[in-house]
C-alpha cells in the first residue's frame, strides 16, 4: 500500500460493465514525507467515500482489481482506505 493525495475526479464517457458505478479519482502518489512521488494516476474508489484533497492509501496491480466488488476488471489502481492521521514512531529514522 502507498499513500496518495486525491487531486481530482475523472469522468468516463464509457466504462466496462464491471466498473459501472465506480468513482474514478486522480491521485498523486506520495513519499513518507508526503511529497509527490512520481506521476499522478487514476484509481478506482473502492471505499466509495474518498474525495478531492483527502489523504488515502491505495494498492496497484491485481490487488487493485480484487479491492472492487467485481474483481475481474481492467483496473490498475484502487483506493482502499482514507488516512485520518500520519505520525512518526519514536526511534524510527526517516526513510527506513
Amino acid at each position: 500500500m502507498q499513500l496518495a493525495r486525491v487531486t481530482g475526479t475523472l469522468v468516463a464517457s464509457t466504462k466496462v460493465p464491471g466498473l459501472t458505478g465506480v468513482k474514478l479519482l486522480i491521485i498523486q502518489p506520495l513519499d513518507r514525507q508526503q511529497r509527490p512521488n512520481g506521476a499522478p494516476v487514476v484509481a478506482a474508489d473502492a471505499v466509495h467515500m474518498a474525495g478531492p484533497g483527502e489523504l488515502v492509501y491505495f494498492v496497484a496491480a491485481r490487488e487493485a482489481a480484487q479491492a472492487l466488488e467485481e474483481s475481474f476488471v481492467p483496473d490498475d489502481h484502487a483506493i482502499v482506505g482514507i488516512v485520518d492521521e500520519v505520525g512518526t514512531l519514536p526511534g524510527v529514522e526517516d526513510g527506513v
